[in-house]
């Protein structure tokens, strides 16, 4: 077995910061999803970070000890640090310095699957290393400055070598990406065309999105190969799914699982996974999974809402789903309004979160009778299949069926309607 590598967590609350305590519990499991092992952690309360250190000297001993008790050899920080600061803390502790930017890069690395979602994860990490090269030792070298060689003036520095390269990578990895973005919005595009609703998942990492859509998927006998990868860990879910779920009153809508989110989420990976993340902008109504299991869930709720207000995406309906009830002992109290207590593993309370989506999700149908003549027996089929049909009678001019429909399918068809309830 693999022995783990050993850290020292460092963390500073600026100001009072509300949840810090939480923020470092956080930053241990984004280590632990690392592989690497908490061995020790230390704060200290600044109102602004040191710039050289980002800690105060006298704290940097204490952590330079800490290392040496512990057999530490990595220091982590709770904040991204500037390309000086990690350089300097190198020096000064004769370590490997990294930061929580860097750790939630490597997860996602880890769990990236998709050629796109791979993508984003590259271009998130060459947009994070590209101010950090640094030009020690020999990387200072001159390029094509040798004997006989007049052209090319000076030349490049190994430094400079190194930054065009990573340049020119991530332009190509970025005309790489936008192929495959214009190909996820031409899918948007005949989605809209169909006007199918889209309800997209969103909430903190591991609150159970993924777990949600399965229990969906089986609970309408969609096939079991639809079904997503999901498992208790960060960042489960990188690459957008989309899946048709039809329910029993033959209303459809497409159901979205999206990445999850976290407090101080890299700039660069938001930016990067831009286009994935357009599918919770552009979704008709939200369900915003929360883990009601964790202690922390309503820093968790403002952190999502913070991060759907970022996306555009916070004037669009919402239904709160509290998962994970079934890991709560004391008594739920349902009092707030369009808010579901749900466990999508026993599949408590699913009914009514699919309710209430059906609710919200189709406020564009129709009640009406429809008197189809015997000849358009195709008519009937369809809307057999696609809307919700309550009864039907046998008449001698035709099949008279009372139902409810889509205000496209009634447009569609509104040459047989005989009454119309709105």
């Amino acid at each position: 077995m693999e022995q783990k590598s050993k850290a020292v967590l460092v963390g500073v609350d600026f100001n009072d910061q509300e949840n810090f305590a939480e923020s470092m519990e956080e930053l241990a499991n984004l280590a632990a999803a690392c592989d690497i092992e908490t061995v020790g952690k230390i704060t200290q309360k600044l109102d602004h970070p040191n710039s050289a250190y980002y800690i105060g000297r006298g704290k940097l001993g204490e952590v330079r000890a800490l290392l040496e008790v512990m057999d530490g050899e990595i220091v982590i920080f709770n904040d991204e640090l500037s390309p000086s600061q990690i350089r300097n803390l190198e020096a000064a502790l004769d370590c490997q310095i990294l930061d929580r930017t860097v750790l939630i890069l490597d997860i996602f690395a880890r769990r990236a699957k998709t050629k796109e979602a791979k993508l984003q994860v590259e271009i998130a990490s060459l947009q994070y290393m590209l101010p950090r090269l640094t030009g020690k030792g020999i990387q200072l070298s001159r390029q094509g400055a040798g004997a006989g060689v007049t052209s090319r003036g000076a030349g490049e520095t190994k430094l400079e070598l190194d930054r065009r390269k990573i340049e020119d990578r991530i332009s190509r990895l970025n005309k790489e990406l936008e192929n495959l973005v214009a190909q996820r919005q031409n899918q948007r595009k005949k989605r809209k065309k169909t006007e199918v609703p889209v309800v997209a998942l969103v909430g903190y990492t591991n609150s159970g999105k993924s777990s949600i859509m399965n229990a969906m998927i089986d609970m309408y006998d969609s096939p079991s190969d639809k079904q997503v990868f999901e498992e208790d860990m960060l960042f489960a879910t990188l690459e957008t799914s989309v899946r048709r779920v039809k329910l029993p009153d033959n209303k459809v809508f497409l159901l979205t699982d999206t990445v999850g989110f976290i407090s101080k989420l890299p700039h660069q990976l938001v930016k990067a996974f831009r286009s994935t993340l357009e599918e919770v902008a552009e979704a008709d109504l939200l369900v915003h999974v929360v883990d009601y299991s964790n202690p922390n869930y309503p820093r968790q709720v403002e952190v999502t809402r913070e991060t759907l207000r970022e996306l555009g995406a916070d004037n669009i309906p919402v239904i709160y789903a509290y998962n994970k009830i079934d890991l709560i002992e004391e008594e739920i109290l349902e009092v707030e309004k369009d808010s579901f207590y749900i466990s999508a593993k026993t599949k408590a309370g699913m009914e009514k979160l699919a309710d209430a989506i059906r609710k919200k999700a189709f406020k564009e149908y129709v009640y009406c009778e429809m008197l189809i003549p015997y000849d358009k027996g195709e008519v009937v089929s369809y809307l057999n299949d696609y809307a919700n049909v309550k009864s039907t009678v046998y008449k001698n001019e035709g099949v008279l069926i009372f139902l409810e429909c889509r205000e496209a399918d009634f447009r569609r068809y509104k040459q047989y309607a005989n009454r119309v309830t709105l």
